[in-house]
């Protein structure tokens, strides 16, 4: 046992230090091709645009990288486990360690190590940092990239802010982020209690508090039995539970929001009777998912790619290219799936991971012992 201990712990060293090394490679690599092809198919339009360079590299590619390494994480593992352990196998390594006495069970300990570290990196990028970027990349394509543009106006907007209080805002302006002839009624026991009256309502971003809106020339009616009181005021700062984006249309708006904020908006879009979340909730369920892929992927690379074969690597390679491109597929049907039918968007979020989960477990089985 004196002997093995530190033998087994040099090993667990040396494959997650293989593991990791081919993953964030293998991100070095594939991300810079994608970000040579995206720019060259975009140039025209980046010119035309007359897209400044810092903004191209700071505000876009800066966070296009982060953004699409995070989502096609499940497959980089993938790939990685496939390149470096059919390499392992090829060079007879993997025979020797099942030589000397460790199980393919106890082979799997560093994997599994090394996908829990991806996955809480993953997590955490998807859930916090990238989406506070995705902010400036989806402003960037919008601004520069994309013939349709965000809606910047709404007219007519009606929702309910808070149980039995109904906001109405005729015409709303998003860059000044500033309504015009905005009303507010509450309810009680189906009632009408108060109701209040403004010409203009702006959005202070730059408050400490969320849903921090300023009014002016505002009319506040108390109704009190028969009676009616009737205030006047200039102007008066008031928390209203909305913001700008509940009623401009913003594409992708789900990408900008921490998983607090998804959380937060699905529950008041819920409150208001808005049955229009499930692109929201696909995208809260989905990172937790791809945290899961991770476990899910090295499973099934370790065990596809761990036996020696005459082909070499190539065989594995390949199948390991069908599952990642299927797998990819599968997501994307399953997205579709929950957003325009009536399939529950955590059911569809999880498909592609059951059905692999199925394949994992019969690779294992028939992994070398």
């Amino acid at each position: 046992m004196r002997i093995r201990i530190p033998l087994l712990k040099r090993l667990d060293t040396y494959i997650i230090g293989k593991f990791l090394g081919t993953y964030f490679f293998s991100i070095l690599l594939i991300i810079s091709i994608v970000v040579v092809f995206d720019y060259n198919e975009h140039i025209d339009r980046l010119t035309q645009n007359n897209a400044p360079w810092q903004e191209i590299v700071f505000d876009y590619y800066l966070n296009f990288v982060p953004y699409y390494a995070n989502m096609f994480s499940a497959l980089f593992v993938f790939i990685s486990v496939i390149f470096f352990t059919s390499k392992l196998a090829d060079n007879s390594e993997i025979i020797a360690m099942i030589s000397a006495g460790v199980s393919f069970r106890r082979l799997m300990r560093p994997y599994l190590i090394s996908a829990t570290l991806i996955a809480i990196l993953t997590f955490f990028l998807g859930s916090e940092i990238i989406p506070r970027g995705s902010v400036s990349r989806l402003a960037f394509e919008n601004q520069y990239m994309r013939k349709k543009k965000n809606a910047t106006y709404a007219d007519n907007v009606q929702m309910q802010v808070d149980t039995g209080v109904i906001a109405f805002i005729e015409h709303f302006d998003g860059p000044s982020k500033t309504g015009y002839h905005f009303s507010l009624d509450k309810f009680e026991n189906k009632k009408l209690v108060s109701h209040l009256t403004a010409t203009s309502i702006t959005y202070d971003s730059l408050a400490n508090e969320r849903f921090h809106w300023h009014l002016n020339n505002v009319t506040i009616r108390d109704l009190k039995g028969m009676r009616e009181y009737i205030s006047h005021k200039q102007s008066i700062d008031s928390l209203i539970i909305m913001e700008p984006q509940d009623f401009l249309f913003t594409r992708n708006l789900q990408e900008t929001m921490t998983n607090s904020e998804l959380l937060d908006y699905i529950d008041r879009q819920r409150i208001r009777g808005t049955g229009n979340v499930k692109a929201f909730l696909v995208e809260y369920y989905k990172r937790f998912a791809s945290c899961i892929a991770a476990f899910v992927m090295t499973i099934i690379g370790a065990s596809l790619s761990s036996r020696k074969r005459k082909g070499g690597m190539g065989f594995a390679l390949g199948i390991g290219l069908v599952l990642s491109v299927a797998y990819a597929f599968l997501q994307g049907i399953a997205a579709g799936f929950a957003t325009n039918a009536n399939v529950p968007p955590l059911l569809a979020v999880w498909l592609p991971n059951i059905l692999y989960i199925i394949i994992a477990i019969y690779l294992y089985k028939k992994a070398p012992r």
